[in-house]
């Protein structure tokens, strides 16, 4: 059985079993290749933001695997379709794409389901740049685009110590869970709004 495709209207979307949290994980990864004036690789662009970096994403959309992965984890917690199935890679409108379009349709779904976000964590594993020096830009655009409080979102940078595709440079990767938490009854309007 498939499920079909969330609405992107602003009506509820009633849940076959809705638990009062649920749990939902991410993960997505890129190619990394040489940014050269032929070459197909785009900016490499973490969590939003533009990252200095001789290497660049091979994406269909702008290939932000953080905000991709943390579409699929807000989508799996509810057991909706995934990333690429609301939007397709081989659909023109998506084609260099902000992925924050994709991250904010997903953060409108989880409300209209009637959750909100207890809280975030992703991993990202690339070898270089590091992530440390942007990492609270990185949670700050996370938060604005969810519509949650920074506290709500933790971001971890990690190297894969020269191991494999990703350590050499060659991938980016990301992983990231997410907690829902189910609105009080009456409640559902007001728990869309950002925390103070």
């Amino acid at each position: 059985m498939t499920h079909p495709l969330p609405d992107p209207s602003d009506k509820p979307l009633p849940l076959a079993h809705p638990a009062p949290v649920r749990i939902g994980h991410g993960y997505d990864l890129h190619r990394l290749e040489p940014r050269t004036p032929a070459g197909e690789a785009k900016p490499l662009i973490v969590g939003g933001v533009l990252l200095d970096s001789p290497v660049g994403l091979v994406a269909h959309s702008d290939g932000d695997v953080l905000y991709h992965a943390t579409v699929d984890a807000l989508m799996g917690a509810l057991a909706l379709p995934d990333i690429g199935q609301m939007f397709p890679d081989n659909a023109a409108s998506n084609k260099g794409r902000n992925s924050e379009e994709f991250l904010t349709h997903a953060a409108a779904i989880v409300r209209r389901a009637g959750y909100t976000l207890a809280n975030l964590d992703a991993t990202v594993i690339l070898e270089r740049p590091r992530l440390s020096p942007v990492k609270d830009q990185v949670r700050a655009n996370l938060a604005r685009c969810l519509g949650v409080d920074i506290s709500t979102v933790n971001v971890k940078g990690k190297s894969h110590e020269k191991v494999d595709a990703v350590g050499e440079g060659r991938a980016i990767e990301a992983y990231v869970v997410v907690l829902l938490e189910r609105h009080m009854s009456g409640s559902q309007s007001s728990s869309a709004q950002p925390r103070k």
